[in-house]
């Protein structure tokens, strides 16, 4: 490519190579720096976030075993349609068994064993079921 091409521009360079692609020119918008309010977002972060899962394995061990019929004490599941919740994150544990209290998330069994379960239950339950260390060995 020329020189003169090269200052010219997009529509120039586009001109001697009809049919090139040409990048987009890059524009940026200027930033305007926030003012921290570490009050308001402290607030916000714990509307947001709910209770912590500060649970205890041991309490949660006691509670699963009305859940080992179909997820096993191990967490490792007895039927095909429970699934495995050995190793399960303890967030996305709290979430699940919240949602099945609360109606938000429905299945035939869970609605209603989650029914009577407490805040505690749950953090209790998810950390124990989180807290099963779990081997994962690929196919040979």
């Amino acid at each position: 490519m020329s020189t003169l091409a090269a200052r010219a521009g997009p529509s120039a360079r586009a001109a001697l190579h009809p049919g090139a692609i040409l990048p987009r020119p890059v524009t940026r918008e200027p930033v305007t720096p926030m003012t921290p309010q570490p009050a308001l977002a402290l607030a916000l972060l714990l509307a947001v976030a709910g209770p912590a899962a500060a649970g205890d394995p041991r309490a949660g061990r006691a509670k699963a075993v009305s859940c080992q019929a179909c997820h096993g004490l191990d967490g490792l599941s007895k039927l095909p349609d429970a699934p495995n919740l050995a190793g399960q994150v303890e967030p996305y544990l709290v979430k699940a068994l919240t949602e099945f209290r609360n109606g938000t998330r429905r299945n035939e069994v869970m609605s209603v064993a989650a029914q009577d379960l407490t805040d505690a239950d749950i953090a209790n339950l998810a950390a124990y079921y989180g807290g099963i260390q779990i081997d994962v060995l690929p196919p040979s």
